[in-house]
């Protein structure tokens, strides 16, 4: 094992012992991407990433890990429910689901290989808008989740 100081999992002297983990140069693309949508796209308050298994991989806002792991549950959730629906209904894959909660939009799309982008909008937002944003941060940000830039994402999230 390397002992180096900036191996991951190593931690650095007199930094109350907060791991120093190495990123790839594509999981910083890829949360680059995340918050250039979250900041660019109007009416976006928040928005992440989450795993074909419900965890979170990435996140625009410095909320608090709980709330966005919270949020990530959710957006799973949501997801779940509609493609349940769909199939019983005979009605295709998940596209897209709008949920109208009292400030705002919860929306939740597909981008690539299971992993989702759920999205906080203001009530104020153009959905049309947003859903076309999210269709772009799809077709850029999904093409590069590879399963191992997947695992990368989820420990690394920043907290």
């Amino acid at each position: 094992m390397d002992s180096s100081p900036n191996s991951p999992g190593n931690t650095v002297p007199g930094s109350l012992q907060t791991p120093v983990v190495e990123i790839s140069a594509e999981a910083k693309t890829f949360n680059w991407l995340l918050g250039s949508f979250a900041t660019k796209t109007a009416g976006v308050q928040d928005a992440i990433v989450v795993s074909s298994d419900g965890l979170l991989m990435a996140k625009s806002s410095n909320r608090e890990r709980a709330d966005s792991d919270r949020l990530a549950a959710v957006v799973s959730g949501m997801a779940s429910l509609a493609v349940g629906a769909a199939e019983w209904y005979n009605l295709g894959s998940l596209n897209r689901v709008v949920v109208d909660i009292t400030d705002g939009y919860l929306v939740v799309t597909s981008i690539s290989r299971g992993s989702l982008l759920g999205v906080i909008a203001s009530k104020s937002a153009n959905l049309s808008t947003v859903a076309y944003e999210m269709t772009l941060f799809g077709t850029r940000a999904g093409a590069s989740l590879t399963p191992g830039l997947i695992a990368e994402l989820k420990n690394v999230v920043q907290i």
